[in-house]
């Protein structure tokens, strides 16, 4: 729990969302009204912007949303499949114009200004999935310094005891520590593979008339050392992870309600992000977006007309009906594999429901990798 309640905007701003992104709301309300809501006033994403490291690794007030968020792909010694999830979001209140006014009113006034009043509000996902069961938990709180944020050395990204810290300003190696209250890992993260930038050099659009984008950049080649505490019993693990971290103040258009992602790991060297936005307009007007990246640097980008996803099996949970299985096909790239899930129950029964979880690659190539599906 956090150590400080939230002020009466936080408040009001977490029941209101919460209570649209609820199961009992429309199953499409909760990721659409989040990331397609009104960008006026903060910062806009343009092409031919220049990422910068380590300053990117931080937090960026001005844009609407972002978020830091990694999955992994483990083993315990008794040669155990289990998958792994932590994101951290950032969610602002209002644009810096607006902040800005509500400042100088308070100044202005007979009102004292709290250290603790924010236009930032953190929440973080968690989860841990084996092939019988799947745990997940959430926080929220606000942004401030002693309990949600990021800081620039060492690089601390952090909501109160969840915390990733570098050794230095660099992202790596760094360490990853989250204790809830069924379930805790702590884990030691490292690379020295150069960071890929998604789209055109970290410019991702999101729809056919690039009216909406991102800024995003991936970290697939991450090797994983530690240990994670189940059901009361301490297990070392150690396998590949995968950071992706993007900021925007508008990443879905009005008529895209979720989409359907995927992190693949095709062998040692070789991996795939691939998404595809779904369209209420419908699937002709679906957006798709890929890139085969490489170990050592390299990577492409693989266009939307040469990406095919058919759903192949499907499974019901208590926060909606999910395409759990997927036959995807990329003649491009001689790609033509199954996905298949580690637990197919793994859906996640939080502010926001979506399904998140492990899966294993067969077809032309055998791996394992991750799977998100949203707005369902």
């Amino acid at each position: 729990m956090n150590r400080v309640l939230p002020s009466a905007l936080l408040i009001s701003f977490i029941t209101v969302f919460i209570t649209a992104c609820s199961p009992a709301a429309s199953p499409s309300t909760g990721m659409g009204q989040l990331l397609n809501g009104n960008a006026q006033g903060y910062t806009p994403v343009t092409p031919n912007v220049s990422l910068q490291f380590p300053a990117d690794h931080m937090a960026h007030n001005d844009f609407r949303q972002e978020w830091w968020y990694l999955t992994a792909n483990l083993e315990t010694e008794s040669k155990e499949q289990v998958g792994l999830q932590w994101t951290q979001f950032r969610i602002a209140l209002s644009p810096p114009s607006a902040q800005q006014t509500d400042r100088q009113l308070l100044a202005n006034s007979a009102i004292d200004s709290s250290p603790w009043q924010t236009e930032q509000l953190y929440m973080s996902h968690t989860a841990i999935t084996s092939q019988t069961q799947h745990q997940a938990e959430e926080k929220w709180s606000r942004g401030h310094q002693s309990i949600a944020g990021t800081q620039a050395e060492p690089l601390t990204i952090r909501q109160d005891d969840w915390q990733w810290r570098s050794q230095s300003k660099q992202l790596f190696p760094a360490t990853l520590n989250v204790a809830s209250s069924d379930f805790s890992y702590q884990l030691q993260l490292d690379t020295t593979a150069p960071f890929q930038l998604q789209g055109d050099n970290g410019y991702s659009v999101k729809n056919a008339a690039g009216s909406v984008a991102s800024y995003y950049y991936s970290q697939p080649f991450i090797t994983v050392t530690g240990s994670l505490v189940r059901d009361g019993k301490r297990e070392k693990v150690s396998g590949h992870a995968w950071l992706d971290r993007e900021w925007s103040s508008q990443f879905l258009s009005k008529t895209q309600q979720g989409w359907d992602w995927f992190a693949i790991r095709l062998d040692s060297t070789s991996t795939l992000m691939l998404f595809q936005l779904r369209d209420d307009t419908g699937e002709q007007s679906h957006f798709y977006s890929g890139r085969r990246m490489y170990q050592d640097g390299r990577g492409h980008n693989i266009s939307n007309q040469q990406i095919t996803m058919t759903a192949t099996a499907w499974q019901q949970t208590p926060s909606g009906r999910y395409p759990v299985q997927w036959h995807i096909q990329i003649p491009s790239e001689n790609i033509d594999i199954t996905t298949t899930p580690l637990n197919n129950d793994s859906s996640m029964p939080l502010s926001i429901p979506y399904w998140e979880g492990p899966i294993n690659i067969s077809g032309t190539h055998n791996g394992m990798g991750y799977m998100e599906l949203t707005g369902y």
